[in-house]
């Protein structure tokens, strides 16, 4: 087996794009060596890496955060289930939060979201006057405000 690996047989496996495997490099999330001819090679390792930051990204971490994750490891180690199990306490606040965030869209989609459009007939009732504005921008309801709130502030 070959112990290091091109750019392209990198993307191949970890199902990354070249540019992401070196927009990553230039984060250094991730790195490689220098042949002779200065082409990246990447260490097998790599490919449990590049796996452990798509995992982090898919469960809606930033590039910043996996980042300050992996900046944890000693140099040029590559995550262990012990460090995962370590990085995944810390990051439970967070993901129990975006759970929260997306039931809310979920139940909540259907109704007023307190963007302040008044362009359905029930702005006039969740949102009279457009009195989430007054919260700021986006969409008030989904973020966690209440109506409660839009009428406080607008009061």
């Amino acid at each position: 087996m070959e112990p290091h690996l091109t750019i392209g047989e990198l993307a191949r496996r970890s199902g990354v794009a070249p540019s992401g495997l070196r927009y990553y490099e230039s984060l250094g999330l991730i790195a490689a060596e220098r042949s002779a001819g200065n082409q990246r090679r990447y260490a097998r390792s790599m490919l449990r890496r590049v796996a452990f930051i798509r995992t982090a990204s898919r469960v809606g971490l930033t590039l910043e955060r996996i980042a300050d994750a992996l900046a944890t490891l000693p140099e040029g180690r590559t995550p262990t289930k012990k460090d995962w199990s370590r990085l995944s306490r810390s990051w439970r606040p967070l993901l129990d939060e975006r759970i929260a965030e997306l039931e809310r869209l979920r139940d909540d989609l259907d109704s007023c979201i307190g963007c302040g459009c008044l362009s359905l007939q029930r702005c006039r009732l969740q949102n009279p006057d457009d009195r989430a504005a007054a919260l700021g921008p986006g969409p008030r309801y989904l973020e966690g405000d209440s109506p409660g709130d839009a009428e406080r502030a607008a009061g």
